[in-house]
This record gives structure tokens, C-alpha cells and sequence, in this order.
């Protein structure tokens, strides 16, 4: 992520995380990244997020939600499991895309 960075704020991106960690581990996980992380997702929290709660695991799955200024999704992504998350490099590409399409 750090590599692409500078690429996602220049494109006006935020990222933010949250997981059904600990406070403990969502902090030392936000070091580990340089993102700000919530801990302590909850099932109702993932329902209220639009992600997918696994019963097997009893924790909230990957979900990864790209939202506009005001809140819309734009793009999302989910997971069953530890495959399927969206790659730094292919997040400035879509970014970048949307911000020509804008200009046009």
C-alpha cells in the first residue's frame, strides 16, 4: 500500500478499515498498513455495512465498498475467504479511470 500511496491521495482517495478484531490488534494492524482500521465489527455492524457475516468463522468476511464524496458506492467487492481483495495498484487504475471519465 505504501508504494501506492501518494498515487491514492493525489486521486483524492481515503482508505479506512474495519475488522472484527480487537482494539489491540485493529491498532497494531493500522500501523502495520498506515490506514485508519475500527475494531470490533459486530454481525449487526456487517449488516449495516452491506457485508457478508460467516457462520463458520463468526466473523464478518472481506467486503470492500469504493463509495463517491456523498456517500454513494460506486464499486464493491466480496469475499468468502482470504482471496478477492482488490490490489493498491488496481485501485489507482479504476480511480484513475473514473477521474477521465469525469473530465469527459
Amino acid at each position: 500500500m505504501d508504494k501506492h500511496r501518494s498515487e491514492l491521495e493525489a486521486l483524492g482517495a481515503k482508505v479506512l478499515a474495519a475488522s472484527a478484531d480487537s482494539e489491540e490488534h485493529g491498532d497494531e494492524f493500522a500501523k502495520l498498513v498506515g490506514f485508519p482500521v475500527a475494531y470490533g465489527v459486530t454481525r449487526e455492524d456487517a449488516d449495516n455495512l452491506g457485508a457478508w457475516w460467516g457462520e463458520q468463522r463468526n466473523n464478518i468476511q472481506p467486503a470492500e465498498f469504493l463509495l463517491s464524496r456523498n456517500g454513494t458506492v460506486l464499486h464493491s467487492l466480496y469475499a468468502s475467504g482470504p482471496v478477492g481483495r482488490m490490489a493498491p495498484d488496481e485501485l489507482v487504475r479504476l480511480l484513475t479511470r473514473m477521474v477521465e471519465m469525469e473530465k469527459k
